[in-house]
């Protein structure tokens, strides 16, 4: 009993540092990041799925207050804007292959960015989804920071918009070398550029890790997609959605 009231004390006492939740959220990755390659990437065991559903169990099992956690681990929600901002980096190191396929990327940014708003939109009206949600749903197919700005733009709720976000980010990036084997497209350009198109940043980081070309296509298409998407959106808020 006596140890039992020592870990007891020990765990109240971590739960108040701030640093705890930090470390928890980054062994949670880690240990899922070594699961997932452990299982020669076995697309369903996503390192950011597993660490999200490690956390949250955590927080659930020990009744912790999100905002708590958050106050402790929001080190890493602020570097999630630098991290974006740095993708630029090889686009820019390999700006002569992306000026080469100009054409192709402004056709497949402008295709991909209308048919993942449009059919969102079409799908979001035959289950009557209400205005709000709807609102919340339009930008689900780029990268969570500007996603969320979209959402609030246009009166969504942004909180809501991140989650969907990120479980865009995950199914695709689960799923997405699947279809691409099944389809037969071995062009790493071509399946970086979907994977950055249609899973935005968590797609971004699988193609870079599978390959540096795909990951260059992947970071262009997520970047012009979020431009694309979010006046797309406010186009789409005004002529239909603004009361």
């Amino acid at each position: 009993m006596a140890d039992t009231a020592k870990l007891y004390e020990v765990w109240v006492y971590l739960q108040a540092e701030p640093l705890f939740w930090l470390t928890l959220t980054i062994g949670c990755y880690l240990a899922a990041d070594k699961l997932y390659r452990a299982l020669n990437l076995f697309p369903l065991l996503n390192p950011v799925a597993v660490s999200i559903l490690l956390v949250s169990t955590c927080l659930l099992l020990f009744d912790i207050d999100y905002q708590r956690y958050f106050d402790g681990a929001k080190f890493i929600h602020f570097l999630l804007g630098p991290a974006t901002v740095a993708l630029a980096v090889p686009i820019y190191l390999n700006w002569s292959a992306v000026l080469s396929e100009k054409r192709s990327i402004i056709a497949g940014v402008l295709s991909g960015s209308i048919f993942a708003i449009g059919i969102t939109y079409l799908l979001a009206l035959m289950t009557g989804l209400d205005s709000v949600t709807v609102k919340t749903l339009l930008p689900r197919s780029v990268t969570a920071p500007i996603a969320m700005g979209i959402s609030e733009m246009i009166g969504g709720i942004p909180s809501l918009t991140a989650l969907i976000t990120v479980i865009t980010g995950i199914v695709g990036a689960a799923l997405g070398a699947f279809v691409f084997d099944t389809l037969g497209i071995k062009n790493m350009a071509a399946r970086g550029f979907a994977f950055g198109l249609a899973s935005h940043g968590i797609g971004t980081a699988r193609a870079i890790t599978r390959d540096r070309t795909a990951g260059v296509f992947a970071a262009t298409a997520m970047g012009l997609n979020g431009i694309v998407t979010a006046v797309l959106a406010s186009l789409i808020f005004h002529l239909f959605l603004n009361p």
